[in-house]
């Protein structure tokens, strides 16, 4: 059975809204295997096939990432980066600030302007999550993240190391600097 991985992040505000369109997919549909990271959101009902847990170890959530057919997670930063980097293009529910799901609407506006650029698929409306869920396990290759995003770690360690690399420098001493002393 294909495995999906669900993740709402660790934000405290309920995201009810994505338990339920999992719940009815299993109920209606051909059933999965979930394994859903809840957070502070009650977990979907009990039902064969899905593993939910509160917060997972990163190791652990990895390597969930890896294993995992298709990727479905809120539209945070860190949730979307660590899909991609696992190789997966995510499906992103953002959560909605006027149904109680965050404290403003920059998940939407986040993950509509990813998904202009392709780097994400943004499931809006349950339709919608259907649909490309739908997608996601009939065409997998076309939910495979591209190598540029995946090798960001790699340009992490480039940009520390010229970082590092200028800390190391002495200061050059400036005209400016020695106007300011009286030298210049």
């Amino acid at each position: 059975m294909t495995r999906v991985l669900v993740t709402v992040g660790t934000d405290h505000h309920p995201f009810t809204r994505l338990m339920t369109w999992i719940e009815r997919w299993q109920a209606e549909r051909e059933p999965l295997r979930w394994t859903v990271q809840h957070g502070f959101t009650p977990a979907p009902p009990a039902a064969p096939g899905v593993e939910a847990t509160a917060m997972m170890p990163h190791d652990a959530f990895r390597a969930a990432l890896r294993e995992a057919a298709v990727v479905v997670c809120q539209g945070g930063p860190g949730s979307i980066m660590d899909a991609r980097g696992a190789g997966k293009v995510p499906i992103v529910v953002p959560r909605r600030p006027e149904l109680g799901e965050h404290v403003d609407d920059h998940q939407v506006r986040f993950a509509r302007r990813l998904d202009e650029t392709g780097l994400i698929r943004v499931a809006t409306t349950e339709h919608d999550f259907r649909l490309l869920l739908t997608a996601a396990l009939d065409r997998p290759e076309s939910f495979a993240a591209t190598p540029e995003i995946s090798e960001l770690p790699e340009t992490v360690r480039r940009f520390g190391a010229l970082v590092d690399e200028l800390m190391v420098r002495p200061p050059r001493r400036t005209l400016l600097g020695l106007r300011r002393r009286g030298r210049a």
